[in-house]
């Protein structure tokens, strides 16, 4: 056999390697994303059935034999779900808004002035990362309390305004901007918050609306805090409402209008990611990456 010929087959033997690992990757890939999409999927199936079709399943099937919508009906018209859905909205716009005003100043303070102890209270504020979650709720139960604040818009919002990590990542987003470009625009007597909204903030967009992505996210999933805060159903939202819908609402039985209650809920966020998911991805490997 020539050299050539050998090389050939070594080629073609690389050519098929290559083929079988891609083959594994794509079966490996698509099972394992049948098995993350298969909750989505019994929830969706389970809120087109109908209550007697559900309960007469002693064993669960894979489709649906008679489809309904009815389930969907009942969300809106047997429990306040269109408020549940106003009182979120209103708590996840008013909530980002503010943590943005807040994280953006801040991550730029940390990233670009020069202050007595700047790099001390920066280690502090990462510090606070270290708290368990539980022990912030309580301090701020506590506080909201004092203030007369439970069962308003104000004591949902409020502990909400700002992100420890949120200020890390967008400061190391800015300290990947270089520092000359600062300089000059002092030289040209232009004022730090001109730099800021005029250079900074167009440069970071990917991380800032990943950022707020992010944010509107975990205000919609808010669960722990709204439940502990408000017991006046007028300002439930979503998250702590399904509790509601579930005990007042459909009843604990009625699984599949209280899985249509889920869909509905759950629709806004699964939209969100699937419009924004690569500006997400962008933003987040950008933002811990430096140089």
């Amino acid at each position: 056999m020539s050299q050539q010929e050998s090389f050939a087959r070594t080629v073609r033997h690389s050519k098929a390697r290559g083929r079988i690992r891609t083959v594994l990757t794509y079966v490996l890939l698509t099972i394992w994303a049948l098995i993350v999409l298969f909750p989505f999927y019994w929830m969706i199936l389970t809120s087109v059935k109908s209550y007697s079709s559900y309960n007469s399943e002693y064993v669960p099937k894979l489709y649906a034999v008679s489809p309904t919508v009815q389930n969907y009906r009942e969300a809106f018209t047997a429990v306040p779900l269109l408020r549940y859905f106003t009182n979120t909205l209103i708590f996840t716009v008013i909530t980002t808004a503010l943590m943005m005003v807040v994280i953006i100043l801040a991550a730029f303070a940390f990233s670009r002035l020069k202050f007595r102890g700047r790099n001390l209270l920066f280690t502090v504020f990462l510090s606070l990362m270290m708290i368990p979650n539980e022990l912030v709720i309580i301090t701020n139960f506590v506080t909201i309390t004092n203030w007369g604040l439970r069962n308003t818009f104000t004591g949902l919002i409020l502990p909400s305004v700002t992100s420890v990590f949120y200020i890390y990542l967008l400061k190391e987003n800015f300290e990947q901007i270089p520092e000359e470009l600062y300089k000059a625009a002092k030289v040209d007597g232009t004022s730090d918050f001109r730099y800021l909204t005029r250079v900074m903030i167009p440069i970071s967009r990917p991380t800032i609306i990943t950022i707020i992505i992010l944010k509107v996210i975990e205000c919609w999933n808010s669960y722990v805090w709204p439940r502990l805060i408000t017991d006046n159903e007028a300002y439930f939202l979503v998250s702590n409402g399904i509790q509601e819908i579930r005990e007042n609402g459909f009843g604990r039985e009625n699984i599949p209008a209280m899985m249509a209650a889920v869909v509905v809920i759950s629709v806004p966020l699964i939209i969100v990611f699937l419009i924004f998911r690569k500006k997400i991805m962008a933003g987040v490997s950008r933002g811990g990456t430096k140089g």
